[in-house]
Order: structure tokens, then C-alpha cells, then sequence
């Protein structure tokens, strides 16, 4: 690992520490045990981040670049705005293994930088601000401008449950039967796309 370039090395270490910080917490994670990770000495590890604080900036900021890519390829992949929105209710079932064992990447990460009064937090939660934005671009799509904003905090609000009571219980089966019930909320949406639908607060059994 030390005869890897600067930038390579720099990149591996940004994607130990966020393996590390999703699955063992921030605040748990230590120089020393992403250094091992990498399999580099300390010095080098210094050479490259001076603080845990500087690699947090470089993995969310790694994370940020991921999800972007990850909508962009949506984009690409779905014509219809309600498709492109079922892409990220799957999400859930997708990485349902992950979520049932550390919950969500996102979640987590905010809820301990919350708790920590950590500068980073309002850079983590940009990571939510990205994905509200994002759907509400695609509810607009669908034709549902005036309730886009609330409708993405609905779908977000629901992966955030699921991924938190998930993790609490590791139902798997709790996970596809929401998801299912999100997908059948979402055809209500979608098959009125042509005309206005009364917000009544996006209950998914509605």
C-alpha cells in the first residue's frame, strides 16, 4: 500500500473510514484502526489527513459525489419521474442486509454528529437536503409542484423508518412489505399525474 500513488493511497483511506464510521460510529473510530484498515503506516496516514475531523469532510464529501452519480444514473436509466422515485424506495430493500445490521448510512452518521454538536453536521445532513431536492424535482415531474417539497419529506421520512426499525428488529420482511405498500402509495400519485391531488398528509395506506 505505501508504493501506491498519493492520490490512490488518500482515496483508500477516505473509503476505510467511511466503512468504519458507518459501521462502528464516528466517534468510536480511531486513527490507528484506519490505518490498519489501509494497511499504512501512521506517518503516511499523517501525510495525508491531519485530523479524523479532515477525513469526516473527505468521506462526506465522497459520500455527497457518490449519491450524485447514483441519481444521475437514474436519471439516465428511468424516462419516468415515478420510476426514477421507486429507484430510491428500493434503496431499502437493495441494501437491506447492510441497513438491517448498522441502519442507514446517512441517518446514523447525522444522528451521532447531532448528539456530538459536531461542526459537520450541517454538511452530513446535505446529504438529506441532496435527496429532498431531488425528489421533489421528480414529484414536480409528475405533476405535483405545489406539493413536491412535502411529498419528498414523505419518502424520505419513510426510508428513515424503515432503515431505523429494520435495524431494531432485522425483519426483512417488514422491509419488503413497506416497500410494497410505498410503491402502491406512489401509483396514487402517479396515475394522477394529469391533475390535482389533495394533500391529505401522504399516509401510505391512503
Amino acid at each position: 500500500m505505501e508504493a501506491l500513488g498519493a492520490a490512490t493511497t488518500r482515496t483508500h483511506i477516505v473509503e476505510a473510514a467511511d466503512r468504519l464510521f458507518y459501521r462502528q460510529g464516528y466517534q468510536h473510530t480511531s486513527f490507528a484502526s484506519i490505518a490498519e484498515d489501509v494497511h499504512i503506516s501512521r506517518g503516511n496516514f499523517y501525510y495525508h489527513f491531519k485530523s479524523k475531523d479532515d477525513i469526516l469532510a473527505a468521506v462526506i464529501a465522497a459520500r455527497r459525489d457518490d449519491l450524485r452519480r447514483m441519481l444521475e444514473r437514474w436519471e439516465a436509466e428511468e424516462a419516468d419521474p415515478a420510476g426514477r422515485i421507486r429507484r430510491f424506495i428500493e434503496i431499502v430493500v437493495t441494501n437491506r442486509a447492510e441497513i438491517m445490521s448498522h441502519g442507514c448510512p446517512v441517518g446514523t452518521l447525522t444522528t451521532e454528529l447531532a448528539k456530538l454538536g459536531h461542526p459537520a453536521l450541517g454538511e452530513a445532513g446535505g446529504l438529506f437536503t441532496l435527496f429532498r431536492g431531488w425528489l421533489g424535482e421528480q414529484f414536480t415531474q409528475l405533476g405535483h409542484q405545489a406539493q413536491a417539497d412535502a411529498l419528498a419529506m414523505h419518502v424520505l421520512a419513510f426510508s428513515q423508518g424503515v432503515a431505523t426499525l429494520a435495524h431494531a428488529f432485522g425483519d426483512e420482511e417488514f422491509i419488503h412489505r413497506e416497500v410494497q405498500r410505498m410503491h402502491d402509495w406512489l401509483s396514487r400519485y402517479a396515475r394522477a399525474a394529469t391533475r390535482a391531488v389533495p394533500w391529505d398528509g401522504a399516509r401510505a395506506d391512503a
